[in-house]
């Protein structure tokens, strides 16, 4: 079956190198009219139909190759993927094709080809958002900076997968405990879908919190349901989720990610659909996004809440009623713009005197 994007039609793809991500996207905010369609703190997305046009914004700043990043389309599935790259290769030209990758806050399949001046270009479909960057753009097809002392420094993320051994302590790939602080975001992937106990999950979530710097992000991928299945009961599900063990209550597993002392807590997927049915018990896969809290800052920032409720209140008590402006510091604006209620908010810097 043919993967469509959001769209359905063919469009120009264009990535480039930015210094200062923030002040980029001011600018192209104006420029085009519209505002990102994604933006996350190290990448920003544009899109437009007239032209045609996916821009994306990396904050590597300038290579070898000053602002341009890569270039490439977007196609509307994957049969047109197929026959560019069978016409690259059949004039020739080297290709390297990756399935499925993640990449940018979305899932792609799609192929890389330098032209003849060595300018990188990309052809992908896209299958799909995502809520970590992913490791798809390897740090090698991006030219490094001149001064290697201006290459960002790497990300660091700690995964740990249903079936990996589980004591309560987060580790690195290489076995090694994670030191406080260092990572950038956690994903427990299933994690909690092992026979584990609720003593057992609030530890990871506390080591979690732990690991991450602040502002990280924490990732919860796993199976919930909406009541609990009776003791003693042993899951029998098909296909990979045969692996599961336990499904941990909805609310419950929430409940004890806001205990861990996580802020911004949100459901980035719930399905009105259950994937599962077992024993009168409603089984969705779940995706929660979470944040270390940050230590307060100056309030640069006012947020006025357009609705369409009359006032809101988040994890740290401030209300924004409809209309008003409320001060807010740096995280606080990023937790709102990186946020499902993104749209419900305006941001602009707080005059000098307020």
């Amino acid at each position: 079956m043919a993967t469509v994007t959001e769209t359905g039609v063919t469009k120009f793809h264009l990535s480039l190198n930015v210094n200062d991500l923030g002040r980029s996207i001011a600018f192209l905010e104006a420029l085009l009219g519209v505002p990102p369609a994604k933006r996350r703190s190290d990448y920003a997305k544009f899109e437009i139909d007239d032209p045609p046009l996916v821009l994306s914004l990396e904050p590597h700043g300038f290579s070898g190759r000053g602002a341009l990043n890569h270039v490439g389309f977007r196609l509307p599935d994957s049969a047109a993927l197929v026959e560019a790259q069978r016409r690259l290769e059949a004039a020739g030209i080297e290709t390297q094709r990756e399935e499925g990758v993640e990449c940018c806050y979305a899932r792609q399949t799609k192929f890389w080809a330098n032209d003849p001046d060595g300018t990188l270009w990309e052809v992908y479909v896209f299958e799909g958002d995502i809520e970590h960057r992913g490791a798809g753009q390897r740090l090698e097809v991006i030219s490094p900076p001149a001064n290697a002392a201006e290459a960002p420094p790497a990300r660091v993320t700690i995964a740990h997968r249903l079936g990996q051994e589980s004591s309560g302590r987060l580790r690195t790939a290489d076995g090694v405990a994670c030191p406080d602080g260092a990572a950038d975001e956690v994903l427990l992937q299933g994690t909690f879908n092992a026979k584990i106990d609720a003593d057992q999950r609030r530890a990871i979530l506390r080591d979690a919190l732990r690991t991450l710097r602040p502002g990280g992000q924490l990732l919860v991928h796993v199976l919930t349901g909406s009541s609990r299945l009776p003791e003693g009961t042993r899951l029998q599900l098909p296909g990979p989720a045969a692996a599961v063990a336990q499904v941990p209550l909805d609310r419950e597993l929430v409940a004890e990610i806001e205990e861990a002392g996580f802020a911004g807590l949100h459901y980035s997927k719930f399905g009105a659909s259950a994937c599962f049915h077992y024993q009168g018990v409603e089984m969705r896969e779940t995706k929660l996004l979470a944040y270390k809290p940050q230590p307060s800052g100056t309030s640069r920032y006012l947020a006025i809440y357009k609705g369409p409720h009359r006032e809101v209140r988040d994890d740290v008590g401030r209300v924004f009623r409809r209309g008003e402006r409320v001060a807010i510091d740096e995280a606080g604006r990023d937790l709102l713009q990186n946020g499902p209620a993104a749209e419900q908010f305006l941001i602009v810097e707080a005059a000098g005197d307020q």
